[in-house]
């Protein structure tokens, strides 16, 4: 693969970058196995002080690191900010909060005493994805770091110099050489790293299809993994819901990061009682957006991340019309340079088309009418995603009930707040497995060893 920054604002060539030969590859897995051997023995508080100074460096940054994100996948700057700063929260969080996670836990058997404890295992590699250029290397780095293992880390080949910013960091924060490395490689070359007995986990952020890949490569070689993949997340409207509030988080869920988000709300069923008043306020507000340079923090609508992205959406919309769904709004590129698409709104989507079950990754949203709440939890179950989903209610008694028996990683109640470093993020069906961030995120990669201690006769 090549690593080339495309700014998908204006089309234009930003840089290119040269993939890792072998041999240097081959240097980067030694030193960070080196520096393991090191790290591992480091106590808590002293892992802290890199950490802490990362995310502090990240915060004086802000306005440097924001900008190289939006310049290289089109991310509008008031987001771009936000995101830096969600990475910092994360760092100074688990710098805070690691040694208190990990400390040993005192079991009670019938007879003597036992204690679980964690230890690190090593060498982490972890596959990263383009459309949170930052915040999804934050997620592994600060509790994989803190837990006294070590990472090697492939970021997408859209946002090379975003990768490159993010291991410099470390480099500033004082980290030893080996702690952080980012590896510019081609996907053989990422073969082989997983294959690597010198490599002792594997975490993943993509596609389904990248995750069966490197999970199943994972499991040949008997090695623990975690897999944060797509979503096709249920948006479920309640004929009680406050509908301007709803439609400002329908807005936002959908619109974020131009909708390029995992855990976007993607999926809008809507109860009928309720259903023309939320189309027709969703569909304005949807109008509303206009296209601009994502510099510009006037803009209300930036690009895709690429030409391609583009591209792929434009088709996927087409193939939905092609097979019946009909098409409310958008469904074209906007008249201006760069990969800007119309917000989009698609209905009418039988289970038999493909629609139905794919993620649309970028500003399409789904909208289904339903007769009832049961109806809602039924069409949001009916999909091979479990990511998350959100439902809204003035009763919250009722959410909850609602919230229990949808079938995901994460139900979110009149909200779609998923930025806070102590939630657990992360699926189940082909959304994948695992956990990252909060007190779960720093038990993917560790060892949890008994130790027990009974005063007794071994037994003949």
């Amino acid at each position: 693969m090549s690593y080339q920054s495309l700014n998908p604002a204006t089309g234009k060539l930003l840089k290119k970058f040269d993939e890792l030969t072998d041999k240097e590859l081959e240097t980067k897995i030694a030193t960070a196995e080196t520096c393991f051997a090191t790290w591992r023995k480091k106590t808590y508080a002293e892992r802290a002080v890199i950490v802490a100074k990362a995310a502090a460096i990240l915060r004086t940054k802000a306005d440097e690191f924001a900008h190289t994100m939006t310049l290289e996948m089109g991310k509008r700057i008031s987001e771009a900010r936000g995101e830096v700063e969600f990475s910092a929260n994360i760092l100074a969080y688990y710098a805070k909060n690691a040694e208190r996670f990990l400390a040993p836990v005192k079991l009670h058997p019938s007879l003597g005493e036992g204690h679980m404890e964690s230890s690190p295992i090593g060498v982490v590699f972890c596959v990263e994805p383009w459309n949170f250029p930052y915040y999804q290397l934050a997620r592994v780095a600060g509790p994989h770091l803190m837990a006294g293992n070590v990472v090697l880390v492939k970021h997408a080949g859209i946002v090379p110099q975003c990768a490159i910013a993010f291991e410099k960091l470390w480099i500033e924060a004082g980290a030893p050489a080996g702690l952080y490395t980012n590896l510019l490689i081609s996907h053989d070359q990422s073969d082989r790293v997983v294959d690597d007995p010198r490599i002792k986990g594997v975490a993943l952020t993509g596609s389904v299809a990248a995750g069966r890949s490197i999970a199943a490569r994972a499991g040949k070689n008997l090695k623990p993994s975690s897999m944060e993949l797509g979503g096709s997340d249920a948006f479920i409207v309640l004929e009680d819901a406050d509908l301007e509030h709803t439609i400002k988080w329908a807005v936002w869920g959908r619109m974020y990061n131009t909708g390029q988000t995992c855990c976007a709300a993607k999926r809008f069923i809507v109860v009928d009682k309720l259903a023309d008043k939320f189309l027709d306020k969703f569909q304005g507000a949807l109008a509303a957006l206009k296209a601009g340079d994502p510099l510009d923090e006037k803009t209300t609508l930036g690009p895709l991340s690429s030409e391609q992205a583009l591209l792929d959406l434009l088709k996927q919309v087409d193939g939905a019309v092609s097979h019946g769904a009909k098409l409310i709004m958008g469904g074209k590129r906007v008249d201006r340079p760069g990969s800007y698409m119309e917000p989009t709104i698609l209905t009418d989507i039988k289970p038999e088309n493909p629609a139905f079950r794919e993620e649309f990754f970028g500003p399409v949203a789904l909208f289904f009418r339903v007769k009832d709440e049961d109806q809602a939890i039924a069409l949001a179950n009916d999909s091979d995603f479990g990511l998350g989903g959100s439902v809204f209610t003035k009763d919250i008694a009722r959410g909850s009930k609602v919230a229990s028996r949808v079938e995901t990683g994460m139900m979110f109640i009149n909200n779609i707040s998923w930025s806070d470093a102590e939630l657990p993020f992360g699926g189940i069906k082909d959304s994948g497995y695992g956990r990252e961030l909060g007190d779960m995120g720093i038990q993917e990669f560790v060892n949890k060893k008994l130790v027990r201690y009974v005063s007794a006769e071994a037994p003949l």
